[in-house]
């Protein structure tokens, strides 16, 4: 009976947001809230369907965050169309980096001073909150490959890049534990860990993404062949990026990244393929579609949007399963008295200042300044993160405190973001236009 009613719930579910999602897109809400207040209906504190705890389920809950993760990161670079030479490059990269560990160690002061953790458990807790995350912040990402709105680009590519940088900074806090092996100095830690971690994932994540991609367009705008199931091959290349990765000891969420990254500057330069035209009354739709996946001109960009297409349904799938889960997951989680200050800093005094820091000299406007600033959205990754550390060795009572510390602000970003992103986007695209200077 429990299987049919979860046939119920998750249809019923699914059908709803499918007829309201032209509803919600107008109102000051997302569907993350939704999805979460209805994960904590079904677990122990309503209807008793499921009980994610996350000290005992730990391992399962880690390898679906982690597979949520690296869908969105796929997404995030098919999304990035921006040349690698241009210097909008520059705002996103600051963030991951510089904004990043300084987020880190400001998160690590505020748990060493008011949370009373040790230096150890401060740096895991900042490494664990401080990345935002790739998959909730949709609302926020660019539009197309060709968006260059400085806002959208900067928060999907901090989106992108933080959840790889923030890796090494959980193995640091592990390591200060004495749950991982940092080197004499740290210099296993920063060689290894970091160095090697970052640039590998990056180096080993693109190089398949580029090779297959040309494949693949060669292929078809040469030879008309390999043709459909791009399904596959963005399921393929997720799975043998993060494989390389893994096997290679290098950073499996850039690595990923990087394909994305790579397939989509897949160019095929016109040859002496045949040339097909996508138009004309005589082509029925998806004689059309295939006309253009073999197209000399066509054929990469065709490849790339349906790619992205099934990319991002799948993300959407994800993002529902996993935010549900959530949701139940915070029956498990008791409320530390101070963890009120600790949102409250994280939010309105840590992300800002990590931001205007890390963006100093950088060319933003002010409204985009303030932006980036708020929508610093917590969500999978942050999970992902924990439940990696539980899995390492973390012991129990830290373990329960850092996880209602975690899921508090995750929840509490889940809300307050998704109730302000439509005013606020909206408020932007609206001061943009106006402030944007007239065509001659």
């Amino acid at each position: 009976m429990t299987y049919a009613i979860w046939a119920l719930i998750v249809g019923t579910l699914l059908i709803l947001m499918a007829l309201s999602g032209t509803l919600l897109k107008r109102l000051p809400i997302s569907t993350a809230i939704l999805y979460l207040a209805v994960g904590y209906g079904l677990s122990p504190a309503g209807l008793d369907l499921m009980s994610p705890d996350p000290l005992i389920h730990s391992d399962l809950l880690e390898h679906l965050s982690e597979v949520a993760v690296l869908i969105s990161l796929f997404s995030v670079g098919l999304k990035l169309g921006l040349p690698f030479s241009d210097k909008g490059w520059l705002l996103p990269i600051r963030l991951a980096i510089v904004s990043m560990t300084i987020s880190v160690a400001l998160t690590a002061l505020v748990g060493m001073t008011l949370l009373g953790l040790s230096p150890g458990a401060s740096v895991l807790l900042g490494a664990i909150l401080a990345p935002t995350d790739p998959v909730l912040a949709s609302d926020v990402q660019v539009l197309e490959a060709d968006d260059r709105d400085r806002l959208r680009f900067s928060l999907t590519g901090e989106g992108g890049l933080n959840d790889g940088t923030a890796f090494p900074f959980v193995i640091l806090g592990l390591g200060l534990l004495g749950l991982g092996d940092l080197g004499t100095g740290g210099w296993h830690w920063f060689v290894v860990d970091v160095l090697w971690a970052v640039s590998g994932g990056l180096v080993i994540g693109g190089v398949p993404g580029a090779l297959i991609g040309k494949l693949v367009v060669f292929l078809r705008s040469r030879h008309k062949e390999s043709v459909g199931l791009d399904e596959f091959l963005a399921l393929g290349l997720i799975a043998m990026a993060f494989g390389l990765a893994l096997l290679s000891h290098t950073n499996g969420f850039l690595a990923v990244l990087a394909a994305g990254l790579a397939l989509q500057r897949v160019k095929e330069q016109p040859g002496k393929a045949t040339r097909m035209t996508a138009q004309g009354p005589g082509l029925q739709s998806h004689q059309r579609k295939e006309a253009l996946s073999t197209h000399a001109d066509y054929a990469s960009a065709s490849m790339t949007q349906e790619v992205l297409g099934f990319n991002e349904q799948l993300e959407r799938i994800a993002e529902v399963a996993i935010v549900m889960v959530l949701g139940g997951m915070l029956f498990y989680s008791h409320l530390p008295d101070r963890v009120a200050w600790l949102c409250l800093l994280l939010l309105l005094v840590v992300r800002p200042v990590a931001v205007w820091l890390g963006l100093l000299g950088a060319t933003a406007s002010r409204d985009q300044r303030i932006l980036i600033s708020w929508f610093g959205i917590r969500g999978i990754g942050s999970i992902y993160y924990l439940t990696y550390a539980i899995n390492h060795g973390l012991p129990t009572p830290l373990a329960a405190e850092i996880t209602a510390l975690t899921l508090t602000v995750v929840a509490v970003s889940i809300v307050l973001h998704g109730m302000s992103v439509t005013p606020l986007m909206s408020l932007y695209a609206r001061r943009s236009t106006r402030h944007r200077p007239p065509k001659d």
